[in-house]
């Protein structure tokens, strides 16, 4: 049986979309865990961190029915809503004025490992954002129905 190429692109998009998915799930719980259990206690969860997060776990989950159900628009919600939640997790890393120190004085880094997991999951999240990005659009992209010459 003889499948057209777009459907097979299809297939693979939702394929490598499904994996970006259960990446960026695992960023945002490796990012919770390390807010949840280095934040000393007394002290408030920085409401941007945690806006970022519940904003990235309602855009992965609208991200998954789109990719399961083939609806485009679930998609590009899922785009925006992820967008936004990196931003703003961007955001939230440069507001910090704690980088500026670990920054200027890198001697400190061994005292400051956290700090450093935490950019570091941040600008993997960015990253993995970014290959997203491109594969949801190709994925969207396939997905549309071919346009007919007049």
């Amino acid at each position: 049986m003889v499948v057209d190429s777009r459907y097979q692109k299809v297939a693979e998009g939702k394929s490598r979309l499904s994996a970006l998915i259960f990446t960026q799930a695992l960023i945002q719980i490796l990012e919770a865990a390390i807010l949840f259990l280095f934040t000393p206690k007394g002290e408030p969860l920085d409401r941007f961190y945690v806006s970022s997060s519940v904003i990235c776990y309602v855009s992965l989950l609208i991200g998954e029915l789109g990719r399961k159900r083939s609806r485009s628009t679930l998609l590009k919600l899922y785009l925006f809503g992820s967008s936004i939640a990196s931003v703003i997790s961007v955001a939230f890393l440069i507001k910090s004025e704690k980088l500026y120190e670990l920054i200027k004085d890198l001697s400190k880094w061994e005292t400051s490992a956290i700090k450093i997991f935490k950019v570091a999951a941040v600008l993997l999240g960015v990253v993995v954002q970014i290959f997203t990005i491109v594969v949801t659009s190709s994925l969207m992209h396939n997905m549309a129905p071919p346009k007919r010459a007049s």
